[in-house]
């Protein structure tokens, strides 16, 4: 028997019992002619979804530092001083604060005295505006001695984003008679020693806003003037200052100022050119105690004189002691214009020489307060006066002084103390003593001045003031150095409000009834009082 039938006899052998299997299994489960139906109830359902818990609670720390940038404005504040108007000695200053924005005074008292002044401003977001106007006129018992004085100035502050700028605009008529003659020799007319100085100024400077990024600072200025007299003469004044700051960091900054003036004197058909240009570089050195500044300035003036004027200072402080100490040396040029002389001395001729002064002065000094309420400095100076100008009377005929210029040097000593409560009262005293190497016409050598404010009850303001004027060298009749007596000025002010838009005042002038003489021959008037009201608005 091959492989191949013994192959095949295995495979019948297994299929055989595997077959007959299967055929008995479908003769067993076959139901012939029944039919079965399988019926099931469906019902749908929906799965509820499930609702998260919810657990309050606070929300994570944010535990990032912040970052606050804030740029400081560049501060636009504008001090502005105007130097009192002439008038005669024997005329106070008024003391009384002002509580509302505008106001009209109206007053009379001997001496043919008729006061009127008035003042109004208007504050916006973007300007102010300022008015103030006064005039007064006072007649004594000499002949022609008399005086009127008036006056109106305007200024504006305009707010703009990049700059602020400042306007101002004022006029003046001052009216002086030259009564200082010998009464017994000349009888002059009314026109030969009248004299009328009227004048006409404007300024205008701009002050970059900047930011506190911004390192570079500027605040140009414009000022001129008309100035007319009698004897016909006139004078024009145009003026420029134009400095900048550039701010290196903290503590350093460069500092570089231009500076011109220039002014022209005519008298009658004759003109006197009296102007100067001055360049002034420097830097300033600001730290935690000390504060430096050093300017040099290059300057021609008349007549292409060339000038050489540093300006340096330190200044050191102690702030536990509240103690503050300084010196340096300062150099200044004098223009000398008509309108400067005569400001200080109104009787001067018209004609008169024109030059120009050079001032130096080195100086230490020292500043401090002694409590929350005194206050104190002291000063002491070397001065070099170059073309000083000194007023030096006619001795022939008094009415008018004449300008001498002399070249000398002075010590000077000046010391000044307040002490103040609250806004109830205060009180000070000031001094300057000077020593010249020479005699000086007109110029007192010792100053004193002393006041005293007070608000009672808050109704009334009082206030009192003195003053003494000493040294002061003239030529008498007879051509001899005389040193004239003393000037001693006092006088005490109030002010009560009788309703609250409405006060009356009184001034009272002049209280020893001294004749003085700050100019020889132009006796001062006697005592003087007067009052009135003040209305409010």
């Amino acid at each position: 028997m091959g492989f191949r039938s013994l192959l095949l006899l295995v495979l019948v052998t297994v299929g055989l019992p595997a077959a007959a299997q299967r055929n008995t299994t479908v003769r067993d489960t076959v139901l012939k002619g029944s039919t079965i139906e399988v019926v099931q109830s469906y019902k749908p359902q929906i799965y509820q979804t499930p609702k998260p818990t919810w657990i309050p609670q606070l929300p994570p720390t944010d535990t990032t530092h912040p970052s606050f940038n804030y740029e400081v404005p560049q501060q636009t504040l504008y001090y502005t001083y105007s130097s009192m108007p002439l008038r005669p000695l024997a005329l106070g200053k008024e003391n009384a604060a002002v509580p509302y924005p505008g106001y009209i005074k109206l007053g009379g008292g001997n001496l043919s005295t008729l006061y009127f002044e008035g003042a109004n401003n208007l504050h916006q977001t973007d300007y102010d505006v300022n008015l103030h106007f006064h005039y007064l006129s006072q007649e004594g018992n000499i002949k022609y001695q008399k005086t009127s004085i008036a006056g109106i100035e305007a200024e504006g502050l305009l707010h703009r984003q990049k700059a602020d700028w400042h306007f101002g605009l004022s006029g003046e008529r001052n009216q002086y008679y030259n009564y200082g003659y010998n009464h017994d020799i000349f009888v002059p007319n009314s026109d030969s020693v009248k004299q009328t100085y009227t004048s006409v100024n404007f300024n205008v400077d701009m002050k970059n806003a900047g930011n506190a990024s911004s390192k570079l600072s500027y605040h140009p200025a414009l000022t001129g003037y008309y100035y007319s007299a009698a004897f016909s003469t006139s004078e024009i004044n145009v003026g420029l200052d134009l400095p900048v700051t550039y701010q290196f960091d903290k503590t350093v900054q460069a500092l570089l100022c231009l500076k011109t003036d220039l002014a022209h004197l005519a008298v009658k058909s004759t003109g006197f050119d009296n102007s100067y240009a001055e360049l002034l570089p420097g830097v300033k050195v600001d730290m935690q105690n000390f504060t430096g500044t050093a300017l040099v300035g290059f300057a021609v003036g008349l007549k292409s004189t060339f000038y050489v004027l540093p300006d340096i200072s330190a200044v050191y402080s102690l702030k536990a002691q509240h103690l503050q100490f300084n010196a340096g040396l300062q150099s200044s040029l004098g223009q000398n214009t008509y309108k400067q002389l005569t400001t200080v001395n109104p009787y001067l001729s018209n004609n008169y020489a024109t030059l120009q002064s050079k001032t130096d002065e080195y100086y230490v000094g020292a500043k401090g307060s002694l409590s929350d309420h005194f206050d104190y400095s002291g000063r002491i100076s070397y001065w070099n006066y170059k073309a000083l100008p000194q007023f030096l009377n006619n001795y022939y005929d008094n009415r008018r002084f004449n300008v001498v210029y002399d070249t000398l040097n002075a010590v000077s000593f000046r010391v000044g103390g307040r002490y103040k409560v609250a806004e109830k009262w205060s009180a000070g005293i000031s001094g300057d003593f000077f020593a010249y190497s020479k005699k000086v016409w007109h110029q007192p050598s010792v100053c004193i001045k002393a006041d005293y404010n007070a608000t009672f009850f808050k109704k009334l303001n009082a206030g009192a003031y003195i003053s003494f004027l000493g040294g002061i060298y003239a030529l008498d009749n007879t051509s001899k150095t005389i040193l004239l007596t003393p000037v001693l000025d006092a006088g005490v002010n109030a002010e009560y409000q009788i309703i609250p838009r409405l006060s009356a005042f009184v001034d009272l002038n002049n209280i020893f009834n001294n004749k003085n003489q700050r100019w020889y021959g132009y006796q001062a008037y006697g005592i003087n009082i007067y009052g009135g009201l003040r209305l409010k608005f």
